[in-house]
């Protein structure tokens, strides 16, 4: 199984579209950018027949250190989740 890299899709767009590649590349950034700062206002993103990124708060907790057995406190934090389309499903499943 491949990792598929930033420098990978920006390549792709390169190809399919025919732009430059600092032209594919300065899209690419501008829509991950637009992905993380609607996160930050606290957006859902929903791209249709992809999926949806939302933000989910997570509490405090105590969990324990898996090497050494001791209880720790995990502090409350934000946490970011993907939740496929259908389509998405169905293409994956096929």
């Amino acid at each position: 199984m491949k990792t598929v890299t930033r420098a990978d899709v920006a390549e792709t767009i390169y190809e399919e579209i025919g732009l430059s590649r600092k032209d594919s590349n300065d899209i690419l950034d501008m829509i991950l950018d637009e992905i993380t700062q609607e996160l930050v206002r606290g957006n859902e993103v929903k791209l249709s027949s992809f999926g949806t990124f939302s933000l989910r708060d997570k509490k405090e907790r105590t969990g324990r250190n898996p090497k050494t057995g001791v209880d720790a406190v995990i502090t409350p934090r934000r946490v970011i989740s993907f939740k496929p389309s259908q389509m998405m499903r169905k293409e994956i499943n096929a």
